[in-house]
């Protein structure tokens, strides 16, 4: 019987790593921005401040020009 080899990082200090299980992307995704905690949320600020820049300069260069105005 051969085994596969996981490819995600275990923290030896978490609770699925003693339990054997691989935790999900979200668990760890979770996990890291606790971990972080004011930087993931800079970063999703300025993810978010980009996003709706991008949407509003493409609906400001798809206008519709109108006649007479």
């Amino acid at each position: 019987m051969t085994e596969r080899a996981s490819t995600e990082p275990q923290a030896a200090d978490s609770p699925d790593a003693a339990s054997g299980e691989n935790p999900s992307f979200t668990k760890l995704a979770m996990r890291n921005m606790v971990r972080k905690g004011k930087l993931s949320l800079t970063h999703f600020g300025l993810t978010a401040l980009g996003f709706i820049g991008f949407i509003v300069l493409v609906a400001w260069l798809g206008r519709p020009q109108l006649p007479g105005g």
